[in-house]
């Protein structure tokens, strides 16, 4: 399409659906770990859960995918979904609630714009848990442009800040 057709500035990511091999074990971390409420399930092969009691962020349902193995890292399919949280502080609280649960972390990074956790789900499904910064502190270069990268985040420093260490 040569077309100037642009998506309207208001879009926004509604939901994800995830396919799942064990639906309890999925709503362990989603709700359990993360803090996500459940909203309904149509009965042990799909659920909808939320945040701040909305009809659904993230649905999880084991249609085609129960008890079934991860999907392959190297080939075509989701990276990650990320959940952004509110403020600097959430993102704070859920990394040490994930450090006292002692959950396997796959990463962390500042990238300019925002700083995030990486974590996988039961099965391997990545997760980024993070948090934009103000947009007056985006790295842009002298051309206006936005120049995002990824540096190490200092997850000491960010728990120090809000005495959780």
């Amino acid at each position: 399409m040569s077309d100037d057709f642009k998506i309207p500035d208001g879009a926004r990511i509604g939901h994800v659906h995830l396919k799942v091999s064990d639906l309890k074990k999925s709503l362990d971390f989603y709700c359990g770990l993360l803090g996500f409420e459940l909203i309904t399930t149509y009965g042990d092969e799909a659920a909808f859960i939320s945040a701040g009691g909305y009809h659904h962020h993230i649905g999880l349902n084991v249609w085609y995918s129960k008890n079934q193995k991860p999907a392959p890292n190297h080939q075509p399919g989701l990276f990650h979904t990320a959940i952004l949280m509110p403020e600097r502080r959430d993102l704070a609280i859920i990394l040490d609630r994930l450090l006292k649960a002692k959950y396997p972390l796959t990463g962390f990074a500042d990238h300019g714009v925002s700083e995030a956790i990486y974590l996988n789900d039961p099965d391997k499904n990545g997760v980024e848990i993070y948090w934009d910064k103000p947009k007056k502190e985006w790295p842009i270069d002298p051309d206006g442009k936005l120049t995002m990268y990824t540096r190490p985040l200092d997850t000491d420093e960010l728990l120090k800040t809000f005495n959780l260490k």
